[in-house]
């Protein structure tokens, strides 16, 4: 491919674009993973994972996709042949509920419209109707990476305890972790799953499971044959700061400055951050005057926009004009969006700028890919970013 001048626009929901601060630090040397240095970068980057899932119970570390990280939860604390309940938000869901089956999982799945969020008291209603506790635990998708939906994670452990029912609460928050807030514990999750290539703004390789007294004693008790992602092994050589294999040590130094970055910043100023960029780009989707895929407004994700294409227009030729023309790569539509919708990634390192320069491109692909919408989208944008 011949050079083409300028940045390449990631602007996919992820692995989104790395930082140089964090790539400088992955550029070093591997140290002696059983020595007193490796030590100290696995309790500094342990401890620094808790305070970014606001939890004070143990969070593990696995040199693994996200999708690996999926099947630790689910091996730990679940067996082949237990009921588990699963809500349909979009591809993501769909894909840990296959995942599951495949494991010899009695899945069970919430049927929805990959539009809006989980419907907690359609949970409730299924769990007042299992008298008999079988369903083991019930499995969610914090942030819907193929539809650009937040789901109210609280309210699902609410609906949970309103029946007094022993269900696990297990949730996926891969794309929303550190982008928009999530509080592992005070929404009760008993695990909850990440990875280290969105939010975190790191290359993908790292996979985290956060887990909850509740978790970690049913997996003493029960869960799958397993190895590698056995959490008992790993916890008892994370209290002192090491693994029990080899882990990833440059992508822990990468992480280790992605968390200094994150709290630099601090918190609550990133999650600002990432909803003044997400009303900014849906106000210049409205003026477009095309629909956004998430049609709740409260459910609206900061990360990351879903936009629908008109009828007879296909959101991949869209993708393919902007990459060619523009150089910007935008997110495909997954599973049943496929070619009905593309994604616009705004989250971890972006800002106001980056942002804009961002929807003029998919405001000038838009004409020239022939999607009937009105102008005035970038416009919409700036004064947005400007108040």
């Amino acid at each position: 491919m011949a050079y083409r001048a300028g940045r390449h626009f990631l602007q996919i929901p992820g692995p989104s674009p790395v930082p140089d601060r964090i790539s400088r630090a992955i550029d070093a040397a591997v140290i002696d993973h059983r020595g007193p240095d490796f030590a100290d970068l696995g309790l500094s980057v342990l401890s620094g994972m808790q305070r970014i899932f606001k939890t004070k119970s143990p969070v593990v570390i696995y040199p693994s996709s996200g999708t690996g990280a999926w099947e630790a939860c689910l091996s730990n604390v679940l067996q082949a042949g237990d009921q588990v309940l699963f809500y349909e938000t979009g591809q993501f869901a769909t894909l840990w509920k296959q995942m599951a089956d495949r494991l010899g999982i009695d899945t069970e799945f919430l049927a929805g419209d990959w539009r809006n969020g989980v419907d907690a008291n359609r949970i409730e209603e299924r769990l007042r109707q299992d008298s008999n506790h079988s369903i083991k635990a019930v499995c969610c998708v914090h942030h819907e990476t193929s539809c650009g939906i937040t789901s109210d994670i609280a309210s699902v452990r609410k609906a949970i305890d309103a029946t007094g029912h022993p269900a696990l609460l297990l949730v996926d928050s891969i794309s929303g972790l550190a982008s928009v807030d999530y509080e592992h514990d005070k929404w009760g999750a008993d695990v909850t799953v990440s990875g280290s290539q969105k939010g975190l703004m790191m290359p993908p390789g790292l996979g985290f499971n956060a887990l909850s007294d509740r978790a970690i004693e049913a997996a003493k008790q029960g869960g799958s044959k397993r190895s590698y992602w056995d959490w008992r092994e790993m916890l008892a050589s994370n209290a002192s700061g090491y693994f029990p294999y080899t882990p990833a040590t440059t992508l822990l130094y990468g992480l280790k400055e992605a968390i200094a970055m994150l709290e630099e910043e601090g918190l609550n100023n990133v999650f600002a951050r990432h909803r003044r960029l997400g009303d900014a780009c849906r106000e210049a989707v409205a003026a477009w005057e095309l629909e956004t895929v998430c049609q709740n407004p409260r459910e609206h994700s900061n990360a990351l926009t879903g936009i629908m294409m008109p009828d007879k227009h296909d959101a991949d030729f869209v993708r393919q004009v902007i990459l060619e023309k523009f150089d910007m790569s935008l997110g495909t539509g997954l599973g049943k969006l496929k070619g009905k919708a593309f994604r616009i990634g705004h989250l971890g390192d972006i800002n106001e700028l980056t942002l804009m320069g961002v929807i003029c491109g998919v405001e000038m692909g838009l004409g020239l890919a022939g999607v009937p919408h009105q102008s005035g989208g970038v416009e919409a944008a700036m004064r947005s970013l400007s108040r």
